[in-house]
């Protein structure tokens, strides 16, 4: 009976999860990804904007650039891969 009980159990708990699994994806699942890709452009804009010294983009005076590069440090080496990464014509229709 005991284990009966618990594979019952793990089961009601293995439809709840698969039930707001389909809820989130039905209902929640666009907003987010949606979100995180805006996010993503305004993070990247927002480095061209304070580091564009890097590439050649000289945007804010280099007093502001100092003050704003403790906080843009950790981000620099993943803005420039994704900045100068290679596209294709794939990447803009796929989004």
């Amino acid at each position: 009976m005991r284990g009966s009980d618990k594979r019952r159990d793990r089961k009601e708990s293995e439809v709840i999860k698969a039930a707001k699994s389909l809820i989130y994806g039905m209902a929640a699942h666009g907003m987010v990804s949606y979100a995180l890709k805006t996010r993503m452009h305004l993070e990247n804009l927002f480095m061209l904007i304070t580091l564009g010294d890097m590439l050649g983009l000289p945007i804010l005076p280099p007093y502001y650039t100092l003050r704003l590069l403790p906080y843009a440090v950790p981000h620099i080496k993943t803005w420039k891969r994704t900045l100068l990464r290679e596209r294709d014509v794939t990447d803009l229709i796929v989004g």
